[in-house]
């Protein structure tokens, strides 16, 4: 296995996961607890944080830059929808952009991952455009487990219920 087929793994299981957070379509501020983020404040987050590293990649603005306000490092969900973008707008801009990171990985041999990003974050480290990429890939996982629990709140089923011959292996 080469970093690219790492990479592109790490992408296909985040954007699984983001199932999760278009599943709370018909609840998305619900929380699993009063200090819990709610699908809103996470799919918002990590397009926010997903057009950051299209910052870092390509060099150019990030496209979510209006949203930071509500979603960036620093900030909390709040209760009134009002305040938000609508969610169909905030899934489709996060699927828009993780489609042009995947898009790009796939264009790329693994030289080009190992490459320097074009601009960096202030005292984080990644130290090349794959690494940047990896971590964004598991940030989404992490959040996106968030998610399950929200859903959950919710009264939603899991996702994935393991078959008898799944269990039994």
């Amino acid at each position: 296995m080469n970093a690219k087929s790492a990479i592109l793994t790490a992408l296909k299981l985040a954007d699984s996961s983001a199932g999760t957070l278009a599943d709370m379509r018909d609840a998305p501020l619900k929380r699993s607890n009063d200090h819990g983020n709610h699908a809103m404040w996470i799919a918002g987050h990590l397009a926010v944080i997903e057009g950051r590293l299209h910052k870092m990649i390509f060099g150019t603005a990030n496209p979510t830059e209006n949203w930071k306000p509500l979603f960036d490092w620093g900030t909390a969900p709040g209760d009134n929808a009002k305040i938000y973008p609508p969610f169909e707008q905030v899934l489709a801009t996060l699927a828009d952009l993780r489609g042009k990171t995947r898009e790009y990985v796939e264009s790329v041999d693994d030289q080009k991952l190992d490459a320097p990003l074009k601009s960096m974050i202030p005292g984080i480290p990644f130290d090349s455009i794959g690494n940047a990429i990896l971590i964004i890939a598991f940030h989404q996982c992490v959040h996106c487990g968030e998610a399950t629990v929200i859903r959950r709140a919710a009264g939603k089923k899991p996702f994935f219920t393991p078959s008898p011959e799944q269990r039994a292996y």
